[in-house]
């Protein structure tokens, strides 16, 4: 691994948005860390130290929004940067409801994806 390369955790039990999000970000330099749920999420975003999180609204156990309040009450965790991904249609909302930074509307177009993270890694 490249000392620049950025990392990134992704959360959602969707499976196949896992692979192709993996496969696509990974293509584009990045190292993904994937999970199907939230359980030990402090431990495993304490482990990780990512640069960026993807985080879905629909994730178990807790959902998004517990999981990312959770993420920005922890002071060590507070300012990685969460982008809150969803296909609810009150997206907006719920990313202001869960302190997320960005959000990302379900479905996505690839591009739209590669520029949010971009953005994203300028509020770390």
């Amino acid at each position: 691994m490249a000392d620049n390369e950025k990392k990134i955790i992704i959360f959602d039990d969707d499976e196949d948005i896992l692979a192709i999000c993996s496969y696509i970000l990974e293509e584009d330099g990045w190292q993904v860390t994937a999970f199907p749920d939230c359980n030990n999420l402090i431990d495993h975003i304490s482990t990780i130290k990512p640069d960026v999180i993807l985080m879905d609204n629909w994730i178990p156990d807790e959902g998004g929004i517990v999981a990312t309040q959770l993420i920005k009450a922890t002071k060590s965790l507070q300012h990685i940067p969460v982008v809150y991904f969803s296909a609810n249609s009150d997206i907006e909302t719920l990313a202001a409801t869960a302190k997320a930074d960005m959000y990302l509307p379900k479905p996505f177009d690839l591009d739209k994806l590669k520029e949010i993270l971009t953005k994203a890694l300028t509020i770390s």
